[in-house]
């Protein structure tokens, strides 16, 4: 069993490691503080083509793996969740189009999305649904060759500054429906804001990517932006999931190596009754039992993208894996918040910006219950309790 990285594992961590030490803390530091989209940072990975890392060689992309592509989101997290956010969606969150699109489809949406030039955001939550995707109401009714869509979508982010929208709706209503799952068609369309109002929701971090409420009246999609056929899109968003988990997970995973590596630097560096904090073994055990912890986490979050690169069933490892590190980076930013003392709570010394960060993947993408729910009907065998 090798856990070495291949030589073009660590040539990747260190071109992505030098794009990333360009915008250090003071550039994330007013991106959050001004609520400004960090564009130098996502242009700057766009330039180097890393946009289309994962993406199959066929559409224009590096075709790398699962696995290099959670090395990639671990250099990525340590700017924490502005950064992560500001590539998920060009990056991951167009995959539907790459597995179920035609070949037309990809054509024509993906150099876009690899260039930077085409933003997407993702519409699939609504504020009466949550996590119970099967409930949305947001409906497309068909007239002739296009899609008349009304209805609401929430928590949609970039949505600010996108031009395209991934968006599922019901084309059957939930009664009419066969199984819960079907009847929900999934588009990939331009966000016509004359029938898209998206209004900005003020939250408590990740301040410098936009999540909104989005209004949709009478937007119309044509028939050629519907990707793979009507009533399969639950189908094809279930296809995807285990890759959003370990991407998610992996940059929940670098904001915790950032958030350990300044508490640690602090504990030796500050000095209280003649000797450095980082003696005493009340700053010492919490900060070292977290390390393990760390490493724990990042072997499960390998293992996790190892299978899925095998085409192996990795389900209950890839939603172990999230909830793993979310809970770890939770405790870690509280950790260096306490390590730090008062200037914890003074936002000059960062920590304070990853530790309200931090809340966020407790709840989201899927929350710590559901992953946990997951686990234990996948990997224990337990009833489905959802």
């Amino acid at each position: 069993m090798d856990f070495s990285y291949t030589e073009e594992q660590r040539a990747i961590r260190e071109n992505v490691a030098r794009i990333c030490a360009e915008y250090g803390d003071d550039y994330w530091y007013r991106k959050d503080l001004n609520h400004e989209f960090p564009h130098e940072f996502s242009k700057a990975f766009a330039d180097a083509g890393w946009f289309g890392a994962i993406f199959p060689e066929s559409c224009g992309g590096a075709g790398l793996g699962m696995t290099e592509a959670a090395i990639i989101m671990q250099e990525v997290g340590r700017g924490g969740f502005n950064a992560c956010s500001a590539l998920h969606m060009n990056m991951f969150g167009c995959m539907p189009i790459v597995k179920f699109g035609n070949v037309e489809q990809q054509r024509r949406f993906l150099p876009p999305v690899i260039a930077g030039t085409d933003r997407a955001c993702f519409g699939v939550t609504e504020p009466d649904a949550g996590l119970d995707t099967t409930h949305i109401s947001t409906f497309a009714r068909r007239q002739g060759d296009r899609y008349i869509v009304n209805g609401r979508k929430v928590w949609t982010s970039t949505a600010q500054v996108a031009n395209k929208i991934l968006l599922l709706t019901r084309t059957t209503s939930f009664a009419e429906s066969k199984r819960p799952s079907h009847g929900m068609t999934l588009f990939y369309t331009d966000l016509d804001r004359s029938k898209v109002e998206v209004r900005m929701i003020e939250k408590c971090g990740r301040n410098a990517v936009d999540s909104n409420a989005l209004f949709i009246d009478g937007l119309e999609i044509p028939e050629e932006d519907r990707i793979g056929e009507e009533g399969r899109g639950f189908h094809y968003l279930l296809a995807g999931l285990n890759a959003e988990r370990i991407i998610v997970a992996a940059g929940i995973l670098g904001a915790t190596g950032y958030v350990m590596d300044k508490a640690v630097a602090y504990a030796k560096d500050r000095v209280v009754f003649g000797r450095p904090i980082g003696q005493n073994q009340a700053v010492q055990h919490p900060l070292a039992e977290l390390w393990v912890h760390q490493q724990a986490a990042e072997l499960l979050l390998m293992k996790s993208a190892a299978l899925y690169d095998a085409g192996a069933e990795c389900g209950a490892e890839v939603n172990g894996a999230k909830y793993f590190c979310a809970d770890l980076f939770y405790r870690a930013a509280s950790r260096a918040v306490r390590t730090h003392g008062g200037f914890g709570y003074a936002k000059e010394f960062h920590v304070e910006r990853y530790f309200r960060e931090s809340i966020l993947p407790l709840v989201a993408p899927v929350s710590q219950e559901l992953a946990l729910s997951y686990v234990a009907e996948r990997a224990l065998g337990l009833p489905k309790s959802y």
